[in-house]
């Protein structure tokens, strides 16, 4: 990552703090206890803390991927909560369901390539509207290839994945009616890995994931986007930023003390 581009993510992380910041409203709620013992301005932290870390995807993770995907000129263009579309053939909805039971049941192995091909294969027939989740961080490289990301908090619940996976692969077939003919890659990312130094682990993935190719940790999400060592740069930039900011997120605080 160039340092010009360093700087452009940093100004994007301290612009979405502060957007959050301003948008700020702490919590109503009547806790007597906690706010003697600890303090209304530590509460208030806390509470804010809270709420950024539910938002942490959509307030900062998704800025700062646009931002750096943009940066180093691989890809075309970048779209966060990007609508790929709502309609999908039947005959694709019973291709997934029948993909998702064999995983769950064993009976067959993750397999991104042949999955996708099994849905290119029963591209016909009626199509049905369906309510597809938006994708996270859209991408276009210079070969046309299209990148689908669902940015996701590192700790899901066991049952989320299934849900995860069905997106995935509904993503594809909704693109392929549409009439991609590009290569199409949806992708789980987790921004960062609660486990490190270990490598990732949360149920193995419950045996649902071709781990190769629908799932980036932490620098292989980041490097991905903007090149060799941008996950540790991209560490850096956050360091400076929260240095940076110090002062001005205390005074933001201490307005909350009495």
């Amino acid at each position: 990552m160039k340092e010009t581009w360093q700087n452009l993510v940093e100004s994007t992380i301290a612009n979405c703090l502060r957007n959050k910041l301003e948008n700020y409203s702490p919590e109503s709620k009547e806790m007597p206890f906690h706010y003697r013992l600890i303090g209304n301005d530590r509460m208030a932290l806390f509470s804010f803390i809270h709420s950024l870390n539910t938002s942490f995807g959509t307030s900062i993770f998704e800025p700062v991927a646009k931002t750096l995907a943009l940066s180093q000129g691989r890809f075309l263009q970048a779209k966060t909560q990007h609508v790929i579309g709502d309609t999908i053939f039947e005959k694709n909805q019973a291709v997934i369901t029948r993909i998702l039971d064999s995983l769950r049941s064993a009976e067959s192995k993750p397999d991104k390539l042949n999955e996708i091909q099994l849905i290119r294969d029963s591209l016909s027939g009626k199509t049905h509207k369906i309510k597809a989740t938006k994708v996270d961080l859209f991408l276009e490289d210079k070969n046309g290839n299209h990148w689908l990301f669902d940015i996701k908090s590192p700790k899901p619940n066991k049952g989320e994945f299934q849900g995860f996976k069905r997106s995935l692969l509904e993503w594809v077939a909704i693109a392929q009616l549409n009439g991609c003919a590009h290569d199409i890659h949806s992708c789980i990312a987790f921004p960062y890995n609660p486990y490190a130094p270990r490598p990732y682990d949360r149920w193995t993935m419950t045996g649902l994931f071709d781990l190769s190719q629908e799932v980036k940790v932490a620098e292989e999400f980041w490097d991905f986007l903007g090149g060799d060592g941008t996950y540790e740069k991209l560490l850096q930039c956050f360091a400076r930023v929260g240095d940076a900011m110090r002062d001005e997120i205390d005074k933001y605080f201490k307005r909350f003390k009495t």
